[in-house]
């Protein structure tokens, strides 16, 4: 049993109460008269429901989030000789799914206090060989998806959307996933809608990236023909197990997002005085909010880290090294490239404990130790 005095940042009991559920959809699907195990009839209901729940015309479930953000390039034939903006403070899949289409990543300063994609940064690095703009959320704070629009639109870009993190938050009425040319989610496991493998979904209300995205996740078959490829595609099929899953899911995902809300609601009351003292909590309110983690900016991180360990409270670092700075990258990040603000990020951010099954008085315990560090 867990007490209040260990708290890991990752709960190994995310999926415990459906347990019962996820054993019934093994072997409904194993004993099944189809025994169709991907890109199934749970996958289309999935898909469809998705649609439902954010307006979008086409949900294209596919292997991963990565495998979305690779599909989503792709789809947009981009290729050798073009340039995707990216931020140089993110999830390395931004980069490499640019990369891996045999284009060049551009890399971009992010804003100094909520993390994201910069638009003056981004708007500075444009040149004609500029295909797309890819923000990215980030953490708890989803991009000025306004400005990134209007910039596309101003300079004839297709934008990505990166809301991996960001499936159920909403910005001025939007939901996150529908601002852009394509948008993303990922399931991976402890992401907000999170499930007990990989997999991603790709939202467009374009018919023609839809159906090739379609394609492409399935070796860039039409789902008609078999062993037809018209155009080369990869294998990024979602599983009809973790789609039974994810429906099953999907009825309590508002709550479980409220819940986390809540928390950070709670969280950002309590560190605004440590302002003065080297902490910086996320902007405080509910729009354009995911909360699929809550990072603080620590000018004095490892010692704050050493202390919730020390008090049993999990915490975790992201991206410790800008982008631009990592050895995979070397060969787009140009020499005289500065990121002063991805260089801040990497070095202050720590995220604490904001999982939705969190008790009220292990909040409070989570809030009171780090608030007592600095007394």
């Amino acid at each position: 049993m867990r007490t209040m005095r260990t708290l890991p940042f990752f709960p190994p009991d995310l999926f415990e109460d459906d347990r019962e559920t996820l054993l019934q959809a093994v072997h409904d699907l194993g004993v099944g008269a189809g025994q169709r195990f991907i890109l199934g009839d749970r996958t289309a209901e999935l898909e469809d429901a998705l649609c439902k729940a954010t307006g979008a015309a086409h949900a294209i479930a596919c292997g991963s989030g990565t495998g979305a953000l690779e599909l989503s390039v792709r789809a947009l034939d981009i290729g050798p000789g073009d340039e995707v903006i990216v931020p140089a403070f993110c999830c390395q899949p931004v980069a490499s799914s640019v990369a891996n289409a045999g284009a060049t990543p551009v890399f971009a300063d992010v804003d100094p206090w909520t993390m994201v994609l910069d638009p003056d940064a981004t708007e500075a690095l444009i040149t004609e060989r500029t295909k797309a703009i890819m923000p990215a959320h980030v953490f708890s704070i989803m991009a000025d998806m306004e400005r990134f629009r209007t910039i596309a639109r101003e300079h004839g870009l297709a934008l990505i959307e990166d809301a991996a993190v960001a499936q159920g938050a909403v910005l001025d009425g939007r939901p996150a996933g529908r601002w852009g040319d394509l948008g993303v989610f990922s399931f991976f496991q402890v992401k907000a809608f999170g499930t007990t493998g990989e997999g991603g979904v790709i939202l467009t209300d374009d018919p023609g990236l839809a159906r090739a995205c379609r394609m492409l996740r399935n070796h860039g078959q039409d789902g008609v023909h078999r062993f037809l490829h018209h155009r080369i595609g990869l294998n990024s099929r979602f599983d009809e197990v973790l789609a039974a899953f994810q429906l099953h899911r999907l009825p309590g995902f508002p709550d479980r997002l409220e819940r986390r809300a809540v928390i950070a609601d709670y969280y950002t009351e309590r560190f605004e005085p440590l302002r003065g003292r080297g902490v910086l909590a996320p902007p405080a309110g509910r729009n354009g909010r995911c909360y699929y983690v809550y990072s603080l900016l620590v000018e004095r991180r490892e010692d704050l880290r050493a202390y919730l360990t020390e008090r049993q409270i999990g915490t975790h670092i992201y991206y410790p090294v800008p982008l631009p700075e990592q050895p995979a990258f070397t060969p787009w990040a140009p020499a005289q490239g500065s990121w002063p603000h991805a260089r801040q990020a990497s070095a202050r951010n720590l995220a604490i404990p904001i999982w939705p099954h969190l008790a009220d008085t292990e909040v409070e315990f989570i809030a009171d130790t780090v608030c007592e560090f600095f007394a």
